[in-house]
């Protein structure tokens, strides 16, 4: 993540390495998302680097005209005419830039302009707001209305229930389009069937319960869930908070010591590992979770390098899902952990203490990205992020700093009273309400 407070010179932060096309040789970008200055001088640079190829190789032939979104001197000449409408050429910026390895348009030069200019609506504020809707009245049980944690993919919303029901909402009709349920069997607490997380890998919907059950639906398919693996809340203590990506699953436990984190292969659904003692001084809390509505235990989330980062009010830690029993990272906060605020974007994480200092750190390394003082040190913190921004929610109020400098960009509009989840990507914030309303703004270019 290009970071300016961390950054040295643009050509010295670029890592680059070298891919032979002929007899010429074109450097490859690190992913870097960043600000709109720096992205801009990205793209100048591989676009540079792209004519030098072109001018010096006869086997690049360019036929689609294609206009260039980024400022280029006038008039230009014919190489760089024919680098500007290579599809090749835009895939590279986009994946570079925003980490995306396919695409929603037609085109790689329209994914490209389409998250620019997304990009841009975020650091200025510009969004549409909705609050999606679902039919109480086929809620038999007062639970159900309470969202208890939100996920979203590129074209879905998943939101689970204090009931164990996820509902999937269509992000370009906002309309309900699935409702999932786990299997019925007995509780062993009022709250023993609430979703703990969700996962979404196209085609499938993936969640989880207090309980410990994991349950695997399709999208379009019947509503009544496949139980992938049937918890033991007595062995492995309440399934406090459960994520994962493409091929992990992880979730996190507390009450009973030294069986914290368990790690499941997504693709066999086979358990992979189980350790660590991080929510042991919360074991006992941990059991209160399944008959009470208590403070968030702990919190767990994936990123992009197939790492994860878990964090009590006390401590924190990151694990390399490849290799869990070493962790990279494990860390005493003096000052104590607002749970709730922990998110991660593909590289970088973001807490914040409890006198209100939100960090963003590599996940790799933890080095300092940037802090700023979320002014919100004596009461409950809600946060978020995706590759640019962190969005924190006090008190109703939806916060935006970028996460470059750490600036304070503005406040969402809406005051949505208490939240009990939200999230966010680089088009869709979403939050869940402690009333019951389900929050959504739209950044996306339109």
């Amino acid at each position: 993540m290009g970071f300016g407070s961390q950054r040295k010179s643009r050509k010295q932060q670029l890592q680059m390495k070298t891919k032979k096309k002929g007899s010429s040789k074109v450097k490859e970008l690190s992913h870097s998302p960043c600000s709109a200055d720096t992205r801009l001088q990205d793209c100048v640079l591989i676009l540079y680097q792209y004519i030098q190829v072109y001018a010096t190789d006869s086997r690049f032939n360019v036929t689609v005209p294609v206009p260039v979104p980024v400022p280029v001197p006038v008039p230009v000449c014919s190489t760089w005419q024919a680098v500007s409408r290579s599809d090749p050429l835009w895939h590279r910026l986009t994946t570079v830039i925003w980490g995306r390895t396919q695409r929603m348009h037609a085109s790689w030069r329209e994914e490209y302009v389409y998250r620019h200019q997304t990009a841009q609506n975020f650091r200025a504020g510009r969004s549409f707001y909705h609050t999606l809707h679902f039919d109480p009245a086929s809620v038999d049980n007062p639970d159900g209305l309470t969202c208890r944690c939100l996920t979203l993919s590129d074209t879905h919303l998943a939101c689970g229930f204090a009931d164990g029901t996820v509902r999937l909402f269509d992000l370009s009709t906002r309309q309900l389009v699935g409702t999932f349920y786990p299997h019925h069997h007995d509780r062993l607490g009022r709250f023993s069937r609430a979703v703990s997380g969700i996962v979404i890998t196209d085609p499938r919907i993936i969640f989880a319960t207090l309980d410990g059950d994991i349950h695997v639906a399709i999208i379009d398919g019947e509503p009544l869930a496949r139980t992938a693996h049937l918890g033991n809340v007595v062995n492995d203590g309440a399934l406090v908070d459960f994520t994962g990506c493409g091929r992990w699953w992880v979730g996190l436990y507390a009450g009973v010591p030294g069986r914290a984190l368990h790690v499941w292969d997504g693709n066999t659904e086979e358990l992979a590992y189980v350790n660590t003692n991080l929510t042991d001084p919360e074991a006992v809390r941990g059991w209160y979770t399944l008959t009470e509505l208590i403070e968030t235990i702990g919190r767990v989330r994936v990123t992009g390098q197939e790492s994860a980062v878990a964090c009590t009010s006390l401590r924190y830690m990151v694990v390399d899902l490849r290799n869990p029993e070493f962790p990279l990272h494990d860390r005493e906060s003096r000052r104590g952990l607002k749970v709730t605020s922990l998110d991660t974007n593909s590289e970088a994480f973001i807490m914040v203490d409890n006198r209100g200092l939100a960090i963003v750190r590599r996940v790799d390394t933890l080095e300092e990205v940037c802090r700023f003082n979320t002014r919100q040190g004596n009461v409950n913190v809600m946060g978020c992020m995706n590759l640019g921004y962190a969005l924190m929610c006090a008190a109703g109020v939806v916060r935006v700093w970028e996460i470059e400098h750490g600036q304070h960009l503005y406040s969402l509009n809406q005051n949505i009273e208490e939240v009990n989840a939200m999230v966010a990507d680089d088009r869709h914030v979403a939050a869940a309400g402690s009333d019951t309303r389900i929050h959504l703004w739209d950044f996306g270019a339109q």
